[in-house]
């Protein structure tokens, strides 16, 4: 059993939609990040960075798992699934959600912060992260195939990348100019596991914590 600690972030999603994929047996724990729960010390016993998400798996002595990618890597690892068996392919998934972490999760989350929520607008702010969000997003059509994947199968990649690009409206960036990854996310928002994925925690907002993780539970069985 997986004890999956997240909250409403593209790298919360990451995490449901490979557990959803992996057809992986997970209860889901709410953090709030607007009551900082995870700064509190239960949390950080789990995730000394104090960030979301993170996971203990049970079966395993309670051990602990924190950062997006590693969970994704532990996980594939752990269960066979999504992990390839070619070493090469193996390698291309792993590049492909490094640079997720290291672009453009970092770049479009910068652009978030400096358009959505830094209380002063700072031009020159905005459009780096902007130019930057959008030569990744360049980047990616360059890589995706006609009516395929990022890797030669759908895989721990396309996982990673589609809550990001799935977000893309937030900070009011486009796919107008992008065809393949427009045609890439619609692909893959049309997956029954995404689609359950991405309702760990619902998206809409919900007065109650406890409230949320009874209603997902009880959705999840429901489109199981």
């Amino acid at each position: 059993m997986i004890d999956f600690y997240t909250a409403a972030t593209p790298n919360g999603y990451k995490i449901s939609i490979l557990l959803e994929e992996a057809d992986i047996d997970y209860t889901p724990h709410f953090l709030s990040l607007a009551e900082a729960d995870q700064k509190k010390p239960e949390f950080l016993a789990i995730n000394p960075n104090g960030r979301i998400p993170a996971i203990v798996d049970r079966d395993a002595g309670d051990f602990a798992v924190f950062e997006s990618g590693a969970i994704m890597l532990y996980l594939a690892e752990k269960f066979g699934q999504f992990w390839p068996d070619d070493a090469k392919e193996r390698s291309v998934q792993v590049q492909w959600l490094m640079w997720q972490m290291g672009g453009l999760g970092p770049m479009m989350g910068q652009l978030n912060v400096f358009k959505r929520y830094f209380p002063e607008k700072i031009p020159a702010a905005i459009e780096r992260y902007e130019r930057e969000s959008y030569r990744l997003f360049g980047v990616l059509e360059g890589q995706l195939r006609e009516d395929g994947y990022i890797g030669e199968a759908y895989g721990l990649a396309d996982m990673a990348c589609f809550p990001w690009i799935a977000a893309h409206k937030w900070p009011e960036l486009t796919l107008d100019d992008y065809p393949k990854v427009k045609a890439w996310h619609d692909r893959i928002r049309a997956r029954p596991a995404v689609e359950r994925a991405m309702q760990v925690p619902p998206r809409a907002d919900v007065a109650s914590k406890d409230g949320t993780e009874k209603f997902v539970k009880g959705a999840r069985s429901m489109l199981a």
